[in-house]
């Protein structure tokens, strides 16, 4: 991962008692300082705390009928910053939402299940370690 740092990580979902046992299980399974938002609104109001990576559910209306899904905070968010890497997360297990959670340029696209976080894990770990070999790779390039 990240030198001896801790990843930021914003988590964003409305159902409540999701966001809360995910935000339990990052807290004391690795080595996170974990932002939790309700709507993509707050998670937008606060890209400027720079996350490493958010962590993003697909449907944001549970709350707020008229609340920002979760495809227009993905939008926003890369407005913001094209780099920031966003794992999108939902309930539905349908193809042509993860196509076009990857078509918005999300890192990656996990449903809701019991294995869900070990999932969300493995992809953060993933992008960590894609983006350290890309460093050391352009690292030699450089030097050629």
């Amino acid at each position: 991962m990240k030198n001896e740092e801790k990843i930021k990580l914003f988590l964003v979902d409305d159902d409540a008692v999701f966001l809360k046992s995910l935000e339990i299980e990052f807290l004391h399974h690795t080595d996170f300082i974990v932002e939790t938002f309700a709507t993509g609104e707050l998670c937008i109001a606060n890209l400027d705390q720079n996350p490493d990576v958010i962590i993003l559910d697909y449907h944001l209306d549970g709350i707020d009928q008229n609340a920002m899904n979760g495809i227009e905070t993905l939008d926003k968010i890369k407005e913001f910053d094209a780099n920031i890497p966003v794992v999108m997360l939902s309930s539905q297990d349908k193809i042509d939402v993860a196509i076009s959670c990857m078509h918005h340029k999300a890192f990656d696209y996990v449903v809701k299940s019991e294995t869900a976080f070990l999932r969300l894990q493995k992809n953060i770990t993933a992008f960590f370690h894609f983006e350290r070999i890309e460093k050391e790779l352009n690292w030699y390039m450089a030097r050629m």
